[in-house]
């Protein structure tokens, strides 16, 4: 049964006593878990540790509360259910001599079922409930794990729903959501439903308002969905307060970008830099008494099982970083030397830069008849390749193709991988790669710009190319061109790429003659037309 007649009969007592309501949090074998009094449905610690609500299951607790009055169940109680994955909930009226009343029930619908997400039964008498809780709640389960399942788009894929909330408007919070999309799709990651969310300016303990945030992870939970991804970076403070409301992973943007790294570092000094960036990200993040241990120093205080778990942890996490920044101190004098013996042969460097995905490593491969892998993926390219490039008056180059960018980059991975993008500091000309056919095109600009600046590299001459002009209107590739000053190319059409060669090897035959060992371009009226782009 889902209530036993004798525990009710207690719980109807006590109401009468307290005049308050008296609930019991029931396992799926009958025995009495929690027993809370009052309205507030509020799961103990111990609680959710034994029973986790896993996204394609329900927790296995039930839970059964008495009323002092004879009402159905209302909209905070079935937000309950559905919040903490209840097998079932139900309000069982009292009335004032004692006597047991009707009893109300929900239980949450799976996935898809007329779009609705928990069913409300109809009122029964407590005296003549004769439900098979145990064959009930077996076939709902089933039912429900078999309608997730249609989600799950490919074996071992997971899946997620995006959020964003900010101050911006829904247009801008969309195009962000859709970078957000690219970048979960980069790291194989199925996207469910994406929400977006205006907020007012200023912190918020949950970055959404708590309703708000509930209705979230009801979704995520109902749609069988595995994680949530927040576009904006959360706080140290954000991340532990929404993760103490569910069991179901919280991400955010920087922890997606990183993932991704994590998985295409192939080099030794690029896995040093990805592991860097992602202990600098972690090292605030460790919750718990090691935040308050940090400040005590040690000493009186300290010692015991807070020293030994949480302040060791954070301790052994510094060391590491330590440890990383003095390989990449080593990987920095390394590529000195390698860039001073390069110097020696005198041979003008051309860095290509860009927006992620923009197709700088496929305009290397075609200039420079290269191998370099390229796919049509975000962050395809994190590890630097020079390859050289012969003009046909037998003048060389070295082209260099970096990591992309993105906008708001995370300073970990900015800091991280300052050592991967001093090699543009050689340049001696960049070349400004931008995906004609982007919808952002001017934010993609603003957000390269802006890194530039922040590595101090503005001082360095652009050419501004848009690639993928076989994707736009020729209309608009034109009024680009026109626009920036720039170059309109395809680097899958090779006879496209004539006028970008004609003015590259303008700027070599400028170099020439410039002594070896001066970096900066001659002020003639040629050089000052590659330099710059209004």
């Amino acid at each position: 049964m889902i209530l036993s007649p004798d525990l009710a009969k207690v719980m109807g007592q006590l109401t009468l006593e307290l005049r308050r309501p008296v609930g019991v949090l029931l396992t799926r074998r009958g025995q009495v878990q929690e027993v809370i009094v009052g309205t507030e449905l509020t799961l103990s610690s111990t609680t959710l540790t034994l029973f986790r609500a896993g996204t394609r299951a329900l927790r296995g607790l039930r839970f059964i509360r008495t009323q002092l009055h004879d009402q159905p169940l209302n909209q905070e109680v079935l937000t309950d259910l559905a919040f903490l994955r209840l097998d079932l909930i139900g309000v069982l009226s009292v009335a004032d001599d004692g006597q047991l009343g009707h009893l109300y029930m929900a239980h949450l619908l799976p996935p898809k079922v007329a779009g609705q997400l928990f069913k409300v039964w109809q009122s029964i008498p407590f005296h003549r409930m004769r439900v098979p809780f145990d064959e009930f709640i077996r076939d709902l389960e089933s039912e429900i794990q078999l309608a997730c399942a249609q989600y799950a788009v490919a074996h071992g894929q997971e899946s997620a729903i995006l959020v964003s909330a900010s101050v911006k408007s829904r247009a801008e919070q969309e195009e962000r959501l859709t970078e957000l999309a690219e970048l979960a799709a980069s790291s194989d990651v199925a996207v469910i439903d994406r929400m977006a969310q205006r907020t007012s300016d200023g912190h918020q303990r949950y970055l959404l308002g708590s309703g708000k945030m509930k209705d979230v992870l009801i979704q995520t939970l109902h749609r069988g969905a595995d994680m949530v991804i927040f576009d904006q970076t959360l706080s140290p403070a954000q991340l532990r307060a929404i993760s103490e409301m569910t069991d179901i992973k919280i991400i955010d943007r920087t922890q997606l970008i990183l993932d991704i790294f994590a998985r295409r570092a192939h080099s030794r000094e690029g896995k040093i830099q990805v592991e860097l960036a992602q202990l600098r990200y972690l090292l605030p993040r460790l919750s718990g008494r090691g935040t308050q241990l940090s400040r005590l120093g040690g000493g009186i205080g300290t010692r015991g099982p807070g020293e030994s778990k949480l302040e060791t942890d954070r301790r052994r996490v510094r060391e590491r970083i330590t440890h990383l920044e003095r390989e990449l101190a080593r990987f920095a004098r390394h590529q000195d030397r390698r860039r001073s013996r390069r110097g020696r042969f005198g041979l003008p460097v051309i860095s290509l830069v860009g927006y992620t995905n923009a197709g700088k490593s496929t305009l290397l491969n075609v200039l420079t008849k290269s191998q370099v892998s390229a796919q049509n993926r975000l962050f395809e390219t994190l590890d630097t390749t020079s390859r050289r490039l012969r003009f046909p008056e037998d003048r060389e180059v070295i082209i260099t193709d970096t990591v992309g960018f993105i906008r708001d980059l995370p300073q970990e991975l900015v800091g991280a991988f300052r050592t991967t993008l001093d090699e543009l500091r050689e340049a001696d000309l960049l070349l400004h790669v931008v995906d004609a056919s982007a919808v952002d095109i001017e934010v993609q600009i603003t957000a390269v710009e802006a890194i530039l600046e922040e590595l101090q590299l503005t001082a360095i001459p652009r050419v501004l190319v848009f690639n993928k002009c076989d994707r736009a209107l020729p209309q608009q590739v034109e009024q680009l061109c026109r626009r920036y000053s720039a170059v309109g190319i395809s680097a899958l059409h090779p006879a496209t790429l004539r006028p970008l060669l004609a003015r590259l090897e303008a700027h070599v035959k400028a170099l020439v003659s410039v002594d070896e060992h001066t970096s900066q371009i001659p002020q003639d009226n040629d050089a000052v037309a590659l330099a710059t782009y209004e």
